[in-house]
């Protein structure tokens, strides 16, 4: 039988009640996203569709002065969530609300400097026949068009924005954040090894009133041709899997 938690270096994931479990690309990501100083220095950061709650851990335990706050649509993750954050050494800086997105954004007149999110991104795919993994995992409760104008209203000017969505989809994205004000300025295509197709993207973006330089884009490789995790992939998570 699997294990109902994940252990990390200084924190733990509990997620038993929650339909979507930790994964190594939202492990990657949030690795890669707090490799950033942008957010390792937000006073304030918003967490769209926590889950578990990974995320906002992950960043709370490289980021040691900001407050973050995580926003689940699912009663059952975002008590997991709620849980999981009062078991870390960073509770006092981390909170839950269970709400959707939008009914955040329209009672919140708070903006944050940084905003991240492991949003649903299966907009056709054939959907689950368990309700709450479809409300994790599928567009139909959020729209992504919906969910660019949430993320430019919640956003300070020259805030960030973090985001992981599969990369045959990344364009779509980019197009619609500069739709709302958001422009790309780096994006990272991850592959689970070299000559294979990638199959996630990282996208970093800021709400910028002048148009920026040209987009920074790099690549990421999970398994190395051993099946080895690369030494990229380690050095990202060496702060955080019990492994490295």
């Amino acid at each position: 039988m699997a294990n109902t938690y994940f252990q990390f270096k200084e924190f733990i994931v509990h997620q038993e009640h929650a339909s979507m479990k930790v994964c190594t690309d939202a492990c990657f990501f949030g690795a890669w996203a707090i490799h950033h100083e942008a957010l390792q220095k937000a006073s304030s950061v918003l967490d769209i569709g926590t889950g578990t709650g990974l995320l906002s851990l992950m960043i709370a335990q490289k980021n040691t002065l900001g407050t973050i706050t995580a926003v689940e649509i699912e009663p059952n993750a975002a008590n997991q969530a709620l849980s999981n954050f009062a078991l870390s050494p960073w509770k006092e800086r981390l909170s839950v609300v269970n709400a959707s997105i939008q009914d955040f954004a329209s009672a919140n007149s708070a903006r944050f400097d940084c905003i991240i999110s492991n949003p649903p991104f299966f907009e056709s795919d054939l959907p689950s026949p368990n309700d709450q993994k479809n409300v994790a995992a599928h567009s139909a409760a959020l729209p992504w068009e919906t969910f660019a104008q949430v993320v430019s209203t919640l956003l300070m000017n020259n805030g960030c924005f973090y985001v992981i969505i599969p990369s045959i989809r990344a364009y779509t994205m980019q197009k619609l954040m500069e739709t709302n004000g958001l422009q790309l300025i780096e994006e990272t295509t991850v592959f689970n090894k070299e000559k294979q197709l990638p199959f996630r993207s990282f996208l970093q973006f800021k709400k910028a009133t002048e148009k920026l330089a040209s987009i920074e884009r790099n690549k990421l490789y999970i398994k190395g041709p051993s099946n080895e995790y690369t030494d990229e992939f380690k050095s990202l998570l060496k702060a955080y899997y019990l492994q490295f």
